[in-house]
């Protein structure tokens, strides 16, 4: 029995040793030769991209030695992120060998650092978006990515994929859209292909309502005389209330919509004395209905041109107050 407990406990210190090696010897090692031979930069990412090729090579214990050393050295800037490439080669992609080795090598690296750094070093090598390569294309979905780095202890990897992905489809929904209204495709049909994306993607309600009314206020040219373009806007805006008021059914799309106008007038200073204006249509075009109104200027407004857009809805508020107070007396009454 001790003598079990003897090799046991030699076990553990050679593998703790074999560790501290991997995570704190030889990344030092390497980082100061670098720095100090500068022209070994190069030639030594060429090198770790030739053995990343050649994973199969190794046995399955060196492999996750190699990705431990690997991550280290990608988190203190020894290493560049585009040595990743190698992971897509397709023998490799094809055979798991590459996920596998893509979960040890991340652990380490956001051990060492975190998410958003791990992020960071992605986006500059334009690998962001690559993630998912790393399974063969048949498994190249947002669901079985989560599952399987879930699993293996890497939720917050999974969560950007995900995220990476959720923002990939808006920005290309909000593109399409610009495209099918500078065709002038029918309403319902951009509708449809609205409504497809959103259960595709999972898009909520009042996301894509700020892409629609993003694209609608892009698809023209602007008068740059403020007295002309509330006249202006209010004609565009009427043409497509009804694209917009597909996707106002809820409440809070339309608490949404009505940040998004006063973001817009705010940040577009000929836009400042149009806000009302374009309030009241869309109240008039049922894309904006009492409730969501009441709520933003009572406590949901935003900061940017408070004082401004309050004063010109002052009296419009004031009116549905009482439209809103003679309709509860004469429902009281037929009670």
């Amino acid at each position: 029995m001790l003598l079990e407990q003897n090799l046991t406990t030699a076990g553990m210190q050679k593998r703790s040793l074999t560790s501290w090696w991997l995570v704190e010897c030889w990344p030092r090692v390497f980082n100061k030769l670098i720095r100090r031979y500068k022209y070994l930069e190069k030639g030594f990412e060429d090198e770790v991209k030739k053995l990343l090729l050649f994973l199969k090579g190794f046995s399955e214990s060196e492999r996750n030695k190699l990705a431990m050393l690997t991550g280290v050295l990608l988190a203190n800037g020894t290493l560049n992120a585009s040595i990743l490439n190698s992971l897509y080669n397709e023998n490799l992609v094809k055979e798991g060998v590459s996920a596998a080795f893509a979960v040890k090598l991340f652990k380490s690296w956001i051990n060492e650092k975190d998410i958003n750094a791990v992020a960071a070093s992605l986006r500059k090598v334009s690998m962001d978006n690559r993630l998912m390569e790393l399974f063969p294309a048949n498994k190249q979905s947002v669901e079985h990515f989560t599952k399987y780095f879930t699993e293996a202890g890497l939720k917050e990897l999974s969560e950007y994929v995900r995220n990476q992905q959720t923002i990939g489809a808006r920005k290309e929904l909000q593109k399409e859209l610009q495209e099918q209204m500078s065709r002038g495709d029918p309403f319902k049909d951009i509708i449809l292909y609205v409504k497809e994306e959103m259960k595709k993607n999972n898009i909520p309600e009042p996301v894509v309502i700020g892409i629609v009314w993003s694209s609608v206020m892009s698809t023209v040219e602007w008068n740059k005389k403020e007295e002309l373009v509330a006249e202006q806007a209010i004609k565009h805006l009427k043409q497509y209330s009804p694209l917009l008021a597909a996707f106002t059914t809820q409440g809070q799309s339309e608490l949404t919509l009505l940040l998004k106008i006063q973001e817009y007038c705010y940040d577009n200073i000929h836009f400042m004395k149009a806000f009302q204006k374009i309030v009241v249509l869309f109240y008039k075009a049922e894309v904006l209905s009492e409730e969501p109104i009441l709520k933003w200027y009572k406590d949901a407004h935003m900061a940017k041109g408070k004082s401004v857009f309050l004063e010109q809805m002052k009296k419009f508020v004031e009116w549905l107050k009482n439209a809103e107070e003679e309709s509860e007396s004469e429902a009281e009454d037929g009670d």
